[in-house]
């Protein structure tokens, strides 16, 4: 079956069970916190919480356009897409989870729909969780023994049908909402496990064995506080089936490929002159594709927001064609063939061919003077090395980190308008070896001597959640300042936790600068938190303060501290062991500064500001009273 196929016969089977197939939403959502819809059912949320009843009725289906950033550096490998369909039918209160699992294995294993053998699917379930009040998803099980045993398949618990943590088969926001268990649907590739992934395989192991197709959520609980700084989890009235079916890999799962580029939704526009199994060559395709969806939904190339995550994916899309030798023209043409493509489905793309195509030109031609440029001037700074000096097997030589990298780094961004991520790419092709947070740290070092000049003197620095603190650098008659940054550093570390609570599991630390007066903490987010988010955030580091948790530390293996969920900063600069902080059940961070005993000690804390820092990094200041 073509793409197209394949896409229709999702859709024709659940209007066969009664739902109405809905349009795709547009890829930029009405709700402005967020800056794009990265699921099917972001646009239905108002409807799965029973706050208005959808026209359409109660069962839909459709397949939506989305877009995620958060793996723009991993575009390139077999699997990774900016832009991406997803596949999706909803029951708003009506069918629940026998149904939902009688049809999604109806329709992957009936020869009249996508006819994969029963024996290559498996699938996972809710193992239950003491903590919630909740208990394994037998129903569910059932539901999978019942479909199985429909075409002579035996299944059990354990055989096929494998039990899994909350952290695996659970969905639910950050914060309260509708929310419940999953059963998640994986195809086997056939492939042999890979052994740097553990020594034995299993349905959620990353090897690439098992490959998930199919994800069957089933809101039945609501997460509400309970007002003791922890969740609780309370019956729904109206139960929900919110599915998701990744487009581009079932269409890789049943035309039978290796990797989404090898599929005709990649094939059949691109008629590029190279080959899909280049790196550069599939991060064009990528990024050309979202490129257009993004231009033929309004966004503009900009310096903010959506429009500066479009400016990035054209612009890295003319650097790589730039070093394919790849002409504007070209790329011209390849953007009407994705128009023709994708119009049969999305005919907005054709009424808004011109204008895609003249934004297109226009970012262009304001970026290739000055990436010639830039790139001559790349070039200067970072020779490749000669052939005859690569010996395989052997290290890259090292990035030469010197005094003037930040600046470097700086003025190719500042002057050239090079993306930080295109910066990496060409020292690593030239056989630098790149150290990323020496690399960061020397940006952020340029960016503060611009910022803060005026500062600079009367600070004192205790970067890195206040490591240089064991330095020496703060001496006995500053003990009231020591007392403070104490505080604050002990601050950070729930600061940490409260984002991810909040914000969701995507939170990681990028950085961190503490002072005696207030605390600087750089995290991974796609987008500016909104006012209700920051106070939540404010409010549960609070809460946890006057509970008077206690700190406590000991020393682990790394390995076991990771297996215990203890989030780290820069693993690579721990060695065999490490001290683990946690504060109380809330938090547990490895860390080798100093922390209060209590956190009744730190006072009362306030967030100052929220900002960007960076592409996809957003930063904190705070304080404690």
């Amino acid at each position: 079956m073509t793409a197209d196929e394949i896409r229709q016969k999702f859709l024709d089977f659940f209007a066969s069970k009664g739902h109405t197939i809905i349009p795709s939403a547009s890829i930029l959502p009405e709700d402005k916190t967020v800056l794009f819809i990265t699921a099917g059912m972001q646009p239905l949320v108002p409807h799965l919480m029973g706050i208005k009843e959808h026209p359409n009725g109660k069962r839909l289906a459709n397949s939506q356009k989305c877009l995620r950033t958060d793996d723009i550096l991993e575009v390139g490998d077999n699997r990774h897409l900016t832009f991406f369909e997803m596949l999706g039918n909803w029951s708003i209160g009506d069918y629940f989870k026998k149904e939902a699992i009688e049809w999604s294995f109806e329709l992957l294993t009936s020869p009249e729909w996508f006819n994969i053998p029963p024996e290559k699917l498996y699938v996972t379930v809710f193992e239950g969780d003491k903590d919630m009040g909740i208990g394994i998803d037998t129903e569910a099980v059932n539901a999978w023994k019942e479909a199985f045993a429909s075409v002579g398949v035996s299944v059990d618990l354990g055989n096929r049908v494998y039990a899994y943590p909350k952290k695996k088969n659970w969905w639910e926001l950050a914060g309260p909402g509708p929310c419940g268990p999953d059963t998640e649907i994986f195809y086997d590739t056939g492939k042999e496990h890979d052994l740097v992934f553990g020594a034995e395989c299993h349905v959620n192991c990353d090897c690439g064995k098992y490959v998930e197709i199919w994800n069957n959520v089933f809101m039945e609980y609501e997460k509400r506080a309970d007002g003791r700084g922890g969740w609780q989890y309370l019956p729904l009235k109206q139960k929900n089936v919110d599915t998701g079916m990744g487009f581009e890999r079932i269409v890789m799962v049943l035309q039978g490929k290796e990797t989404v580029f090898d599929t005709d939704l990649f094939q059949t526009p691109f008629s590029f002159p190279f080959n899909l199994d280049d790196t550069s060559g599939r991060i064009i395709a990528d990024h050309l594709r979202a490129a257009v969806f993004l231009l033929s939904d309004g966004v503009r190339p900009s310096n903010k927001d959506a429009g500066y995550v479009l400016r990035r994916l054209i612009r890295r899309s003319l650097v790589h064609a730039n070093k394919l030798y790849i002409p504007p023209e070209q790329l011209i043409s390849c953007i009407k063939k994705i128009i023709e493509y994708y119009s049969s489905r999305y005919p907005e793309l054709k009424h808004n061919e011109n204008e895609i195509i003249k934004e297109f030109n226009l970012e262009n031609d304001g970026f290739i003077v000055t990436l010639e440029r830039g790139l001559r001037e790349f070039d200067k700074r970072y020779p490749g090395a000669e052939a005859d000096f690569v010996i395989p097997g052997q290290p890259l030589k090292p990035f030469q980190v010197g005094k003037e990298i930040g600046e470097d780094a700086f003025d190719l961004y500042q002057t050239y308008g090079f993306p930080i991520e295109v910066i990496k790419e060409l020292l690593e092709e030239r056989l630098y070896s790149f150290n990323h947070d020496e690399f960061n740290k020397r940006v952020q070092e340029e960016l503060r001597r611009h910022q803060e000049v005026s500062r600079a003197g009367a600070e004192k620095k205790f970067g890195g959640h206040g490591l240089m603190l064991q330095t020496g650098e703060l001496k006995a008659s500053d003990e009231e300042e020591l007392k403070k940054v104490t505080r604050l550093h002990t601050a950070t570390h729930l600061l940490q936790a409260a984002l991810r609570q909040v914000l969701g599991e995507h939170v990681r630390q990028k950085g961190s600068d503490i002072t005696a007066e207030r605390l600087r903490f750089d995290f991974s987010h796609p987008q500016k938190m909104t006012d209700e988010e920051k106070k939540k955030v404010e409010d549960l580091v609070n809460e946890q303060i006057q509970k008077g948790l206690p700190v406590t530390m000991e020393e682990l293996p790394i390995e076991e501290a990771e297996k215990l969920g203890a989030m780290m900063f820069q693993k690579e600069k721990y060695g065999a062991t490490a001290k683990v902080y946690s504060i109380g059940s809330f938090s547990k961070e490895l860390c080798g500064g100093p922390h209060v005993a209590n956190t009744k000690e730190i006072g009362r804390f306030k967030i100052l500001k929220e900002e960007a820092s960076s592409a996809g990094v957003r930063r904190i200041r705070a304080t404690v009273e």
